[in-house]
């Protein structure tokens, strides 16, 4: 309600007849219902406007890098049905740690999906940068550890019937060795688009003043049993690779093999990815560039160990570890999971991070 100023007119009272005080009280009273009307019909006032009020906007699911804050170096991400596990190297006592996640964003710890080596292998330096082929109703592990007969590093396999294992390897001797090169490590599972699986690999070189070069060589349809002969497909050439390059990990795109690596030093802050276009799965492949194309922030130091997988809807993401700046190398720092999108322009691969605050899930 608005307050109202009511402001009565006057009126002047004449005698005209003898009858002074009749006279005088007509005019008051003419006086008071002239003022009365003119009080009954105030100014209206307009009422405001209606103010337009926008939208709430709902924010929708998000991630936040690092997904899994504990040490989790060398990450391979597995899609099983609408769910994601993922596997690192030794952290600890546990052999192949392992977590799930049903968005991407939450990851819960699952335990050791690996609890025995085989019997030809030493274990003093852990077990490194698993990898998982999912065959049928089966999954075969790949990882690298120490054999004992030579001190140097080799890939073995184990199998499981479920994704978080446990992984039995029941081999006698190692899968891949190369210790002529100094070793084998860092095995990547890899699938052509006409189903024929391989497998990639780094010699571990680096350990010994070797050059340090990736292969690729073809699996059985089951993946216990290699075919045919190992191919060379690039080696450490730029002088950011410096001092070695490892992890391989290939993807087909629009009829192009593009092969990333991880190079120059893991306990580094320049630790990078970087990659090569392959024309066929066994090569040639031409590194197009001079430099990496994922590389350090200050808040992100060192990513690498990447590897690339698409989701439930289709889009396609690349996993990787980085050490949360400043703390780089251990024991201060920690090799955390994170994921960021991936996409191509124009055949050029484009990795949309390293982020480190809250990004929307596609």
């Amino acid at each position: 309600m608005h307050n109202r100023r009511i402001v009565p007119q006057s009126g002047t009272a004449k005698a005209v007849t003898t009858n002074g005080r009749v006279v005088v009280l007509l005019g008051i009273i003419a006086a008071l219902l002239i003022a009365c009307s003119a009080a009954a019909a105030p100014t209206a006032t307009p009422a405001p406007a209606p103010t337009a009020v926008p939208p709430t906007e709902t924010p929708g699911p998000t991630y936040d890098n690092p997904v899994y804050r504990p040490d989790f170096p060398d990450p391979f991400v597995l899609p099983v049905g609408d769910s994601y596990y993922a596997y690192s190297t030794s952290v600890g006592r546990v052999n192949i740690p392992t977590v799930h996640s049903d968005n991407l964003a939450a990851w819960e710890f699952l335990g050791d999906a690996f609890p025995a080596p085989p019997e030809w292998a030493a274990v003093t330096q852990g077990l490194w940068a698993p990898g998982v082929l999912a065959r049928d109703n089966r999954y075969v592990l790949y990882y690298s550890l120490e054999y004992a007969d030579t001190g140097r590093r080799c890939i073995s396999r184990a199998v499981s019937q479920e994704p978080a294992g446990p992984y039995e390897d029941d081999s006698e001797e190692p899968f891949i060795c190369q210790s002529d090169l100094g070793g084998a490590i860092d095995p990547h599972p890899f699938v052509d688009d006409d189903g024929t699986p391989y497998l990639l690999w780094k010699n571990d070189g680096n350990c010994c003043g070797l050059a340090v070069k990736i292969w690729i060589q073809e699996l059985s349809e089951d993946g216990l049993t290699l075919l045919g002969s190992p191919v060379e497909l690039i080696e450490r050439d730029q002088a950011w690779e410096r001092p070695l390059i490892e992890h391989p990990a290939m993807w087909l795109h629009e009829g192009d093999y593009y092969l990333f690596y991880s190079a120059n030093w893991w306990e580094s802050h320049e630790y990078a990815v970087g990659y090569a276009v392959c024309e066929t799965v066994t090569g040639p492949c031409v590194k197009p560039q001079q430099e990496p194309i994922l590389s350090f922030t200050p808040e992100v130091m060192g990513p690498g160990g990447e590897m690339l997988f698409t989701d439930e809807e289709g889009n396609l993401w690349m996993a990787y570890h980085a050490w949360t700046g400043p703390d780089v190398g251990y024991p201060a720092g920690l090799r955390s999971l994170r994921i960021d999108p991936i996409t191509f322009e124009d055949g050029k691969p484009v990795i949309h991070g390293p982020t480190d605050d809250p990004q929307s899930l596609p």
